[in-house]
């Protein structure tokens, strides 16, 4: 499918891999940021990882495809990540804090999949977690 401006919002029905663009310096950057910004959810800033690519969604979804795919695809994995890690503590306290190291599974798989998607959104590839509530569409 040939897109003759490659800046143009695509129609919802084609996804962002299927388009015929590579994007720009800057989408990318801002679809690092979003997949990063998640990351700062662990180091310090408890269960707010995903405010980070929500903001980054709702400022680009109408200018570029690239940054709202990898926005939105960001923001499920984080609300993936908040309720894996509500379910770890509930484990937690019903074992009286035996199974304790349940909490940085997510905490884990948060920063190695953050930092896998902004090596690959880097490269200008579209990057989809391996595994996601798709609550935004």
């Amino acid at each position: 499918m040939a897109n003759p401006n490659p800046y143009e919002v695509p129609p919802r029905s084609v996804p962002v891999d299927e388009l015929d663009f590579t994007p720009s310096v800057d989408d990318r950057n801002l679809a690092v940021i979003a997949h990063l910004s998640g990351c700062a959810g662990v180091f310090g800033l408890g269960f707010v990882g995903f405010i980070g690519p929500l903001v980054i969604y709702l400022l680009k979804k109408d200018s570029s495809p690239f940054v709202e795919f990898q926005a939105k695809e960001a923001f499920n994995f984080q609300i993936t990540i908040l309720l894996s890690s509500l379910v770890c503590l509930a484990i937690t306290l019903l074992s009286c804090g035996w199974l304790f190291f349940l909490m940085f599974v997510p905490m884990l798989m948060q920063v190695v999949f953050g930092i896998k998607a902004a090596l690959a959104v880097s490269n200008g590839e579209a990057y989809r977690y391996p595994f996601n509530f798709r609550l935004l569409q």
